[in-house]
């Protein structure tokens, strides 16, 4: 493929990623506004929290997103019909028994949650509530996991951003009505979330069957259950879901720790990792395109395509880092009163800034290796870099930067720790990928 019809494809998966995955930072924006607009800041506190839950929660199974993506764009490579269909059978079959367990053990995670995680009587009282109703969108979730990474696999991101369009749209217009015109408080941000999640699955479902019928071969039990293919599955799985639960651990430990620097703190870092999140959106467009490109060039056994295709990857993540940097260190005080009005937070921000604008440039390339390796399904790789990081890098630092320099020690902590991810990974890419 010559280096144009290459950076075409790369853009043709990319920008309905970027598109979609926009949608997602606005969510978490409009759920901030509503809530930095309450009587209390301790409504921030709950939603970051509430969210952090979540993100661990779910993070046990987003493994089913990534093998799938990564098997089935290798198959798709491979031109191989029954491992195409088999690795959307086996995502959902593993999707259904994760259901099972999420719902049965619902009441011992909210427990464990209120123990672990710190913060006032009144942050926490709001988080136990939002974790009640949310926990409901639990089953949509998780089946959206196994059919989002399917379709990325099958070189589609368009179906995945008009799923991800929708389910979001319609969280923000609930959240506002819930939130505004029936003062549901944290609870209709919740139930809105929940309504959305299965009118994203509904979506899913129907795309399936009108877009990839003839892909849905019926399904034998010996297939299914081959135990060369299985083993397969779950060795892979089981790296990129230590990845993942490790990754966001880390997010929850820095969250963790901003609550112990009281509630004030707690807001303004809640507020500044949503400028965290919305590049890693637009990163993770480039991501995704990875994935599905290294997948079916690696199930082609076509190192060249290969190669080429981690090298465009890089300059397009390149060229977005940069004007994110310029817009975080012009414009930091006007994207944060955008998230809240709450007196004295945009002051309380203002000795954070250089962090904002480090954000981009120091956390681009972890974001497109981790792409590459799923592609590749790397999935040992992708571990070790991953403990090395948090483990090796982000706790020890947190524990010897937070005493002498309080928040400003979090920061660079984690900044630390997004730098040593790109580095391992570059490192180990040779090995690993080519």
């Amino acid at each position: 493929m010559p280096k144009e019809s290459l950076n075409r494809s790369i853009l043709k998966l990319a920008v309905p990623n970027i598109i979609s995955n926009i949608t997602v930072p606005l969510l978490g924006f409009v759920d901030m506004m509503l809530m930095g607009h309450q009587d209390s800041i301790a409504y921030i506190g709950a939603i970051g929290l509430g969210g952090t839950i979540f993100s661990v929660m779910y993070s046990i199974f987003s493994f089913m997103r990534a093998g799938t993506t990564g098997f089935t764009a290798q198959a798709y490579g491979a031109n191989d019909r029954a491992e195409i269909a088999y690795s959307l059978y086996r995502s959902l079959c593993i999707a259904l028994i994760a259901t099972v367990l999420v719902l049965s053990l619902q009441n011992a995670v909210e427990w464990l949650s209120m123990k672990l995680l710190h913060g006032s009587n009144e942050v926490l009282a709001h988080t136990a509530t939002y974790f009640r109703v949310r926990i409901w969108a639990a089953p949509a979730v998780l089946c959206l996991y196994a059919f989002n990474g399917w379709f990325i696999g099958m070189q589609n991101t368009t179906i995945p951003m008009v799923i991800a369009i929708l389910t979001n749209v319609v969280n923000i217009v609930l959240s506002i009505v819930f939130v505004n015109f029936m003062d549901m408080g944290v609870s209709g941000v919740a139930l809105g979330t929940v309504i959305a999640q299965y009118c994203g699955l509904i979506t899913a479902v129907v795309f399936l069957f009108a877009k990839f019928r003839y892909h849905l071969i019926p399904v034998r039990r010996a297939l299914l259950l081959q135990t060369d293919k299985l083993k397969r599955f779950f060795q892979v799985n089981a790296d990129f879901m230590i990845r993942s639960i490790l990754l966001v651990l880390s997010i929850a430990f820095f969250n963790n720790q901003s609550a112990k620097l009281g509630d004030d703190m707690l807001a303004v870092n809640m507020i500044l990792m949503q400028f965290f999140y919305i590049f890693s959106y637009f990163t993770d467009g480039f991501a995704y395109a990875g994935e599905a490109l290294v997948g079916r060039f690696t199930g082609a056994h076509d190192v060249k395509q290969l190669r080429q295709t981690v090298k465009l990857l890089f300059l397009w993540g390149f060229f977005i880092a940069l004007p994110f940097t310029v817009l975080y260190a012009l414009f930091p005080d006007w994207f944060i009163g955008l998230v809240s009005d709450q007196p004295g937070i945009a002051e309380q921000a203002r000795p954070y800034h250089v962090y904002l604008a480090a954000i981009p440039l120091v956390t681009f390339a972890a974001f497109l290796w981790d792409g590459v390796y799923i592609g590749a399904t790397a999935a040992r790789a992708i571990r070790n870099t991953m403990l090395i990081s948090s483990i090796g890098v982000f706790l020890p630092a947190t524990l010897i930067l937070m005493p002498p320099f309080g928040n400003h020690g979090l920061w660079i902590a984690f900044l630390l720790f997004m730098i040593a991810r790109g580095l391992s990974m570059t490192l180990m890419a040779r090995k690993a990928v080519f």
